[in-house]
């Protein structure tokens, strides 16, 4: 076997008894997309106890599935000269504070302009392990969220920071700005899966869910909005936003999942000027690769939500003098 070749070994739980193959390997391997997975079964580098079958083929409680990811091929995205604040760089990762609108790694319809293409211009060496187009990361964050993300840069310090996440092992919180009044202390777990009915969104509905865990860590009223503070145990697409819609409390500027509102008061005018939903990643912390020491990284609010949050706590703060 080629020294660069990553082996692991899955055992089947009883949780994913009955599932297809490549669904339980995604499962248990959130970094790598189904579509990836898949290829690897072609190819031959998924065995199911020894065995090489179908992506459709089922697995059960006791199955053993062997995996091998190839070497990657050179990464072939560009490297490009964008603005990227890098708050953290040393030899096995960096911490970067990704701006609302920048989509992460190339795909269809965004050859151009990701983090990725960013990171190779500003980054030396680059975990290959996320594959051809995502060189060195380990998680994601929407288009329209802005905050910390960290990425590899080698493929041990990979492997290690996919564990954690896969382990939930890493602490995320995200700044978020909802409609209604949100307690301190509110968990939603209820499974997430891709929508039955319009497979772009992420439903409480689906099918096929995947367990996901979202927990309300603080929170400040704002006359008919809380800002929240939001803890995430899973890191499912759209987590937040689908979990806090589904009971009622939609971010604010959310155009995909009910969080935005035509007709607002004058209090709530300066939501006009929200291009994007008022959801920040603003705290990380998980153990460093390299020696297994606590590290954490925040970053505050960028300016286009801070000004709206400061805009809302004048109209409050007003109302409360005239009380």
């Amino acid at each position: 076997m080629h020294s660069a070749d990553l082996s692991q070994t899955l055992n089947v739980t009883g949780e994913h008894h009955g599932s297809r193959l490549d669904q339980f390997v995604t499962a248990l391997l959130p970094e790598h997309s189904r579509s990836e997975i898949q290829r690897l079964i072609r190819d031959g580098n998924v065995r199911l106890n020894r065995k090489q079958v179908r992506s459709s083929h089922s697995v059960h409680s006791g199955d053993i599935v062997d995996l091998t990811i190839p070497p990657p091929a050179p990464a072939i995205p560009v490297a490009e000269a964008l603005p990227l604040a890098i708050i953290h760089d040393d030899s096995d990762l960096v911490v970067v504070n990704k701006p609302a609108g920048m989509v992460v790694h190339p795909a269809a319809g965004h050859k151009q302009g990701t983090l990725v293409n960013a990171l190779l211009h500003h980054v030396t060496g680059l975990s290959g392990i996320g594959g051809v187009q995502r060189p060195g990361i380990v998680h994601r964050l929407d288009r329209g969220t802005s905050g910390v993300m960290v990425i590899a840069k080698n493929d041990s310090a990979h492997n290690e920071l996919s564990r954690q996440f896969a382990d939930r092992k890493v602490d995320k919180e995200y700044i978020a700005l909802v409609w209604g009044l949100l307690n301190t202390g509110r968990r939603i777990d209820t499974p997430l899966g891709r929508d039955p009915v319009n497979r772009q969104k992420i439903s409480t509905r689906a099918r096929r869910a995947r367990s996901a865990v979202t927990r309300v860590t603080g929170s400040e009223r704002l006359r008919g909005l809380t800002l929240a503070t939001i803890a995430i145990a899973t890191g499912r697409t759209h987590q937040i936003r689908v979990h806090l819609n589904s009971i009622g409390h939609p971010v604010v500027g959310d155009s995909v999942y009910g969080g935005v509102r035509r007709h607002l008061a004058g209090d709530h005018s300066i939501l006009k000027t929200l291009e994007r939903p008022f959801l920040h990643a603003w705290h990380i912390a998980f153990s460093h690769p390299r020696d297994g020491r606590k590290v954490a990284f925040r970053v505050p609010l960028p300016d286009d939500l801070q000004s709206i949050l400061t805009e809302l706590r004048a109209w409050h703060d007003r109302d409360d003098r005239h009380e």
